[in-house]
C-alpha cells in the first residue's frame, strides 16, 4: 500500500476512534448500561457469520448513517432502503423509514434479526451473551441478571440515546452568537422558515414534525417502494416515509429512504420543483405542488444553512458540495 494511502486509511481510523469516544468511553470495562451498549454496538458478535455489526452500516464519523446507497449486510446482500443517521432519536416517536418501531428497544431489535442485515435470531444472540464470559458478567452486574432479550435492547438502545448533539453553528447562533452563522446561512435560515417552506415538515429542536408525509418519489414503476402503506394498508399514505431530523444531515449522504439524491443541493433542486425530477409522483403532498421559484444564489443559501446543523464533532466530513 502506497504511503499516502496508509495516512488515509490512519486518519480515518483515528477519526473514527475520536468520535466514538466522544460519545461513550472507550474502555473495555463496562460500568454503565450505556457503555454496554456501545460495545455490543461495535461488536460482530451480533451478527450472524460474526463478520458485521450495528457500525457497519452506521459509522460513526458519518453521524452514524452510511455514505453508501444501500448497506451491506451479511454474505453482502444489500438492505431495501438507505441507513439513516442515528443521531439526536432520543425524542422521536416512531423508527425506520416506514415507522413500523415505536421505540429504540424495537429498532434496535430489527437490524439484529433481519435476514438482510445482521441475520441473527434473537434467541441465538442471547445463547452467544450468555456463553462468552465478558458479556455474562457484564449483564449480571450492571441488570443484576443474565444476558436476555430485554436487557439486550435495552442496553443497545441506551446507548443510542447518547448519540444527542447540539454543538453546531446553528445552536451558537440562536444562544446569542450573531457571527456563528455564515451570511449565506444566515440567509438560508430566513428561506428555510420562510419562502422555501421547509419548517413545515422540518421543525422543532432536531428539524422534523415526527410525522409522515409523500414527497413524490413513489410511481408505482421505477420507484415502487410504498412505504408507511406497507405496515398500515391504508391507501391515504401510499408512497409516504418517515420525515427525518436535520441535525448532521450535512454528513448523511445519501439522501432519502431510497439514497436518490447524492447532495444537499440535489435535494433542494429536487423540492424547489418536484415535477421536475419526478412527473408522475403519486399521491405527492399538495404542499409540493407548486415549484418554489427559488434562485441559484437561495439553493445555495438554504445548503449553507442545512451544512451549518452540523456538530463541531462531524464537521471535517462535511463535503464540499
Amino acid at each position: 500500500m502506497k504511503k499516502s494511502n496508509v495516512i488515509i486509511v490512519l486518519t480515518g481510523l483515528i477519526a473514527l476512534l475520536v468520535t466514538q469516544q466522544s460519545f461513550v468511553g472507550g474502555s473495555d470495562e463496562v460500568q454503565t448500561k450505556e457503555q454496554l451498549g456501545s460495545k455490543l454496538f461495535f461488536d460482530n458478535i451480533l451478527s450472524k457469520d460474526r463478520t458485521i455489526n450495528c457500525s457497519s452500516c452506521h459509522k460513526p464519523e458519518f453521524a452514524f448513517a452510511d455514505t453508501a446507497t444501500f448497506s451491506k449486510g451479511i454474505d453482502n446482500k444489500l438492505t431495501a432502503r438507505n441507513s439513516p443517521g442515528l443521531t439526536n432519536l432520543s425524542g422521536r416517536t416512531h423508527f425506520f423509514w416506514d415507522g413500523r418501531a415505536a421505540s429504540l428497544e424495537e429498532q434496535a431489535l430489527g437490524p439484529i434479526t433481519s435476514p438482510d442485515e445482521m441475520g441473527l435470531t434473537i434467541e441465538e444472540a442471547v445463547k452467544r451473551l450468555n456463553d462468552d464470559e465478558f458479556y455474562a458478567n457484564a449483564f449480571k452486574k450492571i441488570y443484576k441478571t443474565a444476558p436476555n432479550k430485554d436487557n439486550l435492547l435495552k442496553a443497545l438502545a441506551a446507548f443510542e440515546r447518547t448519540l444527542e448533539t447540539n454543538n453546531s453553528p446553528y445552536d451558537r447562533y440562536i444562544n446569542g452568537d450573531d457571527n456563528a452563522l455564515s451570511a449565506a446561512a444566515a440567509r438560508g435560515r430566513l428561506l428555510f422558515i420562510g419562502r422555501g417552506n421547509c419548517n413545515n415538515c422540518h421543525s422543532g429542536e432536531d428539524f422534523t414534525a415526527d410525522r409522515f408525509k409523500s414527497i413524490g418519489l413513489y410511481n408505482g414503476k421505477n420507484l415502487n417502494d410504498q412505504g408507511r402503506f406497507k405496515i398500515t394498508k391504508d391507501s391515504t399514505v401510499l408512497g409516504e416515509f418517515k420525515i427525518p431530523g436535520l441535525r448532521n444531515v450535512a454528513v448523511t449522504a445519501p439522501y432519502m429512504h431510497n439514497g436518490q439524491f447524492k447532495t444537499l443541493r440535489q435535494v433542494v433542486e429536487y423540492y424547489n420543483n418536484p415535477s421536475a425530477v419526478v412527473s408522475d409522483g403519486i399521491n405527492r403532498d399538495l404542499s409540493l405542488d407548486k415549484p418554489l421559484n427559488l434562485s441559484t444564489q437561495d439553493i445555495d443559501d438554504i445548503v449553507a444553512f442545512l451544512k451549518a446543523l452540523t456538530d463541531d464533532r462531524f464537521a471535517g466530513n462535511i463535503p464540499k458540495n
